[in-house]
């Protein structure tokens, strides 16, 4: 078996290119409303089939832009495809037109084309035209016939029929027979057109004279150029067994549901042989020609002729199966009958439906119109009538539906308006069911996320916060968090935070927190003071990155929490001359006598301002008492001649904060026979600057003084002015520099700083003023004394003054110095006084006669 010398792969091009050649372009033929082509099998890849573009009338331009393309089933081998280019059909893979349409008959290739925007579908059919490609060629290189030497002159006896996959005029046309003296070859034609070879003897057999013979048969087709198989039959003479067997009818035809089990039986085969023993026992089996599919598919029982069903069918691959079995005698020059059984096929529903997805457009924006075009989705049911009609729908609850587009398409639609927030994805579920029955169905679940659009402003997790931050906080220091959610996704809901513009006590706001943009962390910047500040609030503003950007506000309410911070304060009595306070105290006080009060302030609030006073220490306990409450100081019992003259108490003030914070006043009480009228020594009173309170002294003084007019307070002033002229005069004369004498020009107040009262001498703030005067009988000549006045003075007929020692004193003098200015410089750094923890109203008159400088 073979086929003629020079073919090749080379040559079947040449054959297709000659068949282009004679044949012209195909040309589009309509067929039922679409267009149908002609193509010959085996081209080369590229080969031109159609200009799709020109026959649609399709703008070639825009074929790659709306994505022009072949749909097909998935799995399905790409024959053809589109140049997007041109919008021409070519060749995609070599058409091997007996592999495609294995039942033969025309060969159609259903394409189905697609281009979107706007969505259109076209279907063609390209029929793939046979070529002689295919040799005829014999089940075996060589046959063995075996003939009885009685066999009569014109006995036929049909040979293996040659078989060429080809088509039409290029299968098997003739057979040829090589010469000889003894058999000749007669063709005969099937009722399917099929040619089959029949030995007649021409000439009596002689078996003693040859016992075998040996000619070549040769199969021609038709085709251009001819191409032919050959096979050797070797004749062997045999005895006489001079009657073959016979079937009922040459051909059988029977129907089988693709869906039958193994083990069927397809058909009962029949045959008869009228000789006797061996040469009348009959065995059935396949003919040498029966293609490989059909025994897999087959079986014959070799002794009862019984067919049966081997392997699975299908009606979908092959519709109809065409067996050839052969029946031969088991005696001597047996000779083989041949008939035909046709095997038809019934469609059953064993076919689901397939969906396929052809086109998605995901994701899909959430203000989307409803009708917007989600995907394209195409049926296909591969069995045939009812069991091939397929409906499709979607599942229920979703804004989607199915519009059919064509038979077997459809379009997934929205129907509503979608919002991603409630919603973010949907999983649609597509059911595709047949008709048939039982109906079968498939489902497929396509997803479909939904695109985010900032349509969402953010929102704080709360409609306001309330922080409170303990006073004394390090600066830096976290304070809060605000947060806020933005439903939206992505870019969207990215959140930054800031801090709206504004002041606090006249200060940005900026000065005293911060936030981070990404957290929404919040940071004091500086330390607050709950004494100076004691809440604010500020706004927070939360805004999103899209675009257009969405933004939200929120009030952040700050309290500041006081802390025991602050010791108390002792406002009286003060201590003079930087060791201790002094007081007198008449040797006739009886028990109850007041002998002072001790008063002090706390700058902070609640417990941390309330006070309580105690004896800490005392030259004798027995001797006075403290109110815990009033810091009053009385005495417990009369005074005794054994009691010292001179009594040293400390009194100590502690405040109700955790810790508790105290602060101590030492007093030196002189017990005295009579209370003085009038002070001896102005020399020995001291008030240190800046302080804003008195002592019981005040009152005392008041009571004695309180004759003095102010006319002797006008004497002072006038003796004071004139000694600082003489100072001054002495100074230039002498040479007397500043730092020896503090009464020199330099040092003179202005004569505005009196304009206040008739006694009030207003110096800068932070400074005390002084003027020099001689003092009679107090101090060496030139004592230099500081004018000490507060705003309260103008309502005070008296003026305390003060020593001021000039340079040349001794040291003792000058630690004294020391000791004022550091009391100065500490003094000034004092909180405001708490003004819920006063001292009692009575105490207030002298706090209000008396203000240190």
């Amino acid at each position: 078996m073979g086929a003629r010398p020079g073919s090749g792969r080379g040559q079947l091009f040449l054959h297709s290119l000659l068949f282009l050649l004679l044949a012209g372009p195909p040309a589009p033929r309509p067929a039922g409303g679409q267009l149908r082509y002609a193509v010959p099998e085996e081209l080369e890849h590229g080969a031109f089939v159609a200009n799709l573009g020109e026959d649609l009338g399709l703008d070639v331009s825009t074929l790659s832009a709306r994505r022009f393309r072949i749909v097909s089933r998935a799995g399905a081998r790409q024959h053809l495809e589109v140049n997007l280019e041109n919008g021409i059909l070519f060749v995609n893979e070599r058409i091997d037109r007996e592999e495609v349409c294995e039942a033969g008959g025309t060969c159609l290739l259903h394409l189905q084309l697609l281009v979107e925007s706007p969505l259109e579908l076209y279907r063609i059919e390209v029929e793939v035209l046979d070529i002689n490609d295919h040799a005829p060629t014999f089940p075996w290189q060589e046959y063995v016939l075996e003939v009885a030497e009685s066999a009569v002159l014109g006995a036929r006896f049909p040979l293996e029929s040659a078989q060429d996959p080809d088509m039409g005029t290029n299968s098997v046309h003739t057979y040829r027979l090589s010469p000889n003296g003894f058999f000749s070859l007669e063709v005969q034609t099937r009722s399917d057109a099929s040619k089959f070879a029949e030995l007649v003897l021409e000439r009596t057999l002689d078996r003693e004279q040859q016992r075998m013979h040996r000619v070549l048969l040769t199969a021609l087709d038709g085709g251009v150029p001819e191409r032919s198989g050959t096979a050797h039959i070797l004749i062997t003479v045999l005895d006489a067994n001079d009657n073959v067997p016979a079937f009922d009818q040459p051909s059988y035809g029977v129907s089988l549901p693709e869906n039958a089990p193994a083990g069927t039986l397809v058909i009962q085969l029949n045959a008869t042989d009228l000789d006797e023993g061996p040469n009348g026992e009959i065995e059935y089996s396949f003919s040498g020609h029966a293609p490989p599919r059909v025994r897999e598919l087959f079986h014959i029982e070799p002794r009862s002729g019984q067919v049966l069903l081997k392997g699975p069918l299908d009606y979908e691959r092959t519709s109809l199966h065409e067996l050839y079995v052969q029946a031969k005698d088991r005696g001597p020059s047996a000779v083989a009958v041949h008939c035909r059984v046709l095997v038809h096929l019934l469609d059953v529903n064993d076919n689901a439906p397939e969906v396929t997805l052809t086109s998605v457009s995901t994701p899909v924006l959430e203000d989307a119109p409803p009708g917007t075009v989600i995907a394209v989705i195409s049926v296909l049911d591969r069995d045939s009538g009812d069991n091939g009609r397929v409906s499709c729908e979607v599942g229920p609850d979703v804004p989607f539906e199915l519009r059919s587009s064509f038979r077997n398409y459809y379009t997934l639609v929205t129907t509503q308006a979608l919002d991603r927030e409630v919603v973010p994805e949907y999983n649609i579920s597509i059911t595709a069911r047949d008709m048939g029955s039982p109906s079968l169905l498939t489902r497929s679940t396509l997803t479909v996320p939904v695109s985010d659009v900032n349509d969402n402003a953010p929102r704080f997790l709360q409609p306001s916060y309330s922080v409170y931050v303990m006073e004394n906080n390090a600066p830096g220091a976290s304070i809060c968090s605000v947060s806020a959610l933005d439903p939206d996704c992505q870019q969207n809901a990215y959140l930054s935070y800031s801090i709206a513009d504004g002041h606090i006590h006249g200060m940005p706001v900026g000065t005293y927190v911060s936030i981070n943009s990404d957290s929404g962390h919040m940071y004091a910047l500086r330390s607050l003071d709950y004494e100076q500040i004691r809440s604010f609030q500020i706004q927070v503003q939360a805004q999103d990155a899209g675009f257009p950007p969405l933004s939200a506000n929120v009030t952040v309410h700050i309290f500041v929490l006081d802390q025991n911070d602050n010791a108390p304060v002792i406002i009286s009595p003060m201590p003079r001359n930087g060791s201790m306070a002094t007081e007198l105290v008449p040797r006739s006080a009886g028990p109850g006598y007041l002998v002072s009060t001790v008063s002090a302030v706390d700058a902070d609030a609640g417990l941390n301002s309330r006070l309580s006073y105690q004896l800490l220490q005392a030259t004798d306990f027995t001797l006075f008492s403290v109110a815990p409450d009033t810091g009053e100081l009385r005495t417990l019992r009369s005074f005794l001649e054994q009691d010292a003259t001179r009594q040293r108490l400390v009194v100590q003030v502690r405040d109700g904060g955790q810790p508790a914070l105290s602060a101590t006043v030492s007093l030196l009480l002189s017990v005295v026979e009579t209370m003085p009228q009038t002070l001896s020594d102005f020399s020995e009173f001291s008030l240190p600057p800046e302080a804003s309170s008195s002592s019981p002294l005040t009152f005392y003084l008041l009571v004695s003084l309180g004759s003095i007019s102010f006319t002797f307070l006008v004497a002072i002033l006038i003796l004071t002015a004139i000694r600082c002229r003489g100072e001054h005069r002495s100074c230039r004369g002498d040479g007397c520099s500043r730092p020896r004498c503090h009464c020199c020009p330099g040092s003179r107040p202005s004569p505005d700083s009196l304009k206040t009262s008739n006694l009030t001498a207003q110096p800068p703030a932070g400074t005390t003023a002084a003027t020099c005067l001689d003092v009679p009988g107090g101090g060496p000549p030139g004592y230099c004394y500081k004018v000490c006045l507060g705003p309260e003075s103008a309502q005070s007929d008296f003026m305390f003054l003060k020593p001021c020692s000039p340079a040349r004193n001794n040291e003792k003098d000058l630690r004294k110095q020391s000791w004022l200015d550091q009391h100065l410089h500490v003094s000034k750094q004092i909180k405001q006084p708490n003004m819920d923890r006063l001292p009692p109203s009575t105490q207030r008159p002298a706090l209000k006669r008396y203000e240190i400088c």
